[in-house]
């Protein structure tokens, strides 16, 4: 596996596989590498013939009371699990080469980044749309693959491509959970003991509203309902439990046939923030 971190270095093995007419997959990541990242390798590995895999932790979408200091990060062991799941480049840009002293160019995605985490975390998206689009510019890949898991942000990174343009296809890759249920997260490392024990409720009230709605109870009820549940295990707080239209992200208010809805959630536990969505 190639390590880079200079983008002379990278492009010029970028362009050297696009003169052999190679594919090339691209798994953007902020390390801390779990299964669930890994799979998104394997997914690329699958559908490209070079799989490249960024690891830059993003400042951009952080705000100043969230954890970009505390934000986990292990480089030795995620090289060493991209070498063994067959990863073929590594690239690890610097501060310095995502954002050059004086830059102030940004991307948004208004209307979708305003929804759900939007509403909650009004920088996020921002910072994931310019960042995104910095890492596509310079690795210039064919295909690029994203965890289901942040549902919104594949989302918004599809309607970004669109949008502006970009010659990439993006793939969403399915959400790999614990044998309990709980999405695999980085952020999973912060539960205590107490914690992650409580944390898989998350899941399962989710998908008890999920089963409900299908069945045709009122859908207010039913998210009601989970929310409910969630707090009563020990969750501290939730921010949205939301059932929505899959691509506008729209809430929805009552029963729909003629497209797909999805189940999305955030809520605290402790210092910790988790999201999760499913299939309704």
């Amino acid at each position: 596996m190639d390590i880079v971190h200079d983008l002379n270095e990278l492009r010029s093995l970028t362009r050297s596989h696009r003169l052999n007419d190679k594919r090339i997959g691209f798994v953007p990541t902020m390390g801390a590498l779990h299964e669930g990242h890994l799979s998104l390798v394997d997914t690329a590995k699958a559908e490209s013939d070079i799989v490249i895999a960024s690891i830059f932790v993003n400042p951009t979408q952080f705000a100043a009371h969230e954890d970009l200091g505390s934000y986990p990060r292990q480089e030795e062991q995620d090289l060493a699990a991209l070498r063994a799941r067959g990863c073929d480049v590594a690239y690890l840009p610097d501060q310095a080469t995502m954002y050059p002293d004086g830059e102030e160019t940004r991307v948004s995605v208004p209307e979708l980044g305003a929804k759900l985490e939007g509403q909650f975390r009004p920088h996020f998206f921002g910072g994931v749309a310019t960042v995104v689009t910095k890492l596509f510019n310079q690795v210039q890949p064919d295909i690029a693959v994203f965890g289901e898991k942040d549902f919104q942000q594949v989302q918004i990174i599809r309607r970004m491509v669109a949008d502006l343009s970009l010659p990439v296809s993006i793939i969403a890759g399915e959400t790999r959970r614990e044998i309990d249920g709980l999405a695999q997260s980085s952020r999973n490392a912060y539960l205590s003991e107490k914690e992650r024990s409580i944390a898989p409720v998350l899941n399962q009230a989710m998908h008890r509203a999920a089963k409900r709605i299908r069945s045709g109870t009122a859908i207010t009820t039913c998210l009601e309902e989970a929310q409910e549940t969630v707090l009563r295990a020990g969750f501290d707080r939730v921010d949205y439990i939301e059932a929505c239209n899959a691509d506008t992200l729209d809430p929805l208010t009552e029963h729909q046939t003629d497209y797909q809805a999805r189940l999305l959630a955030a809520a605290w536990i402790g210092k910790t923030r988790l999201i999760d969505n499913i299939e309704i």
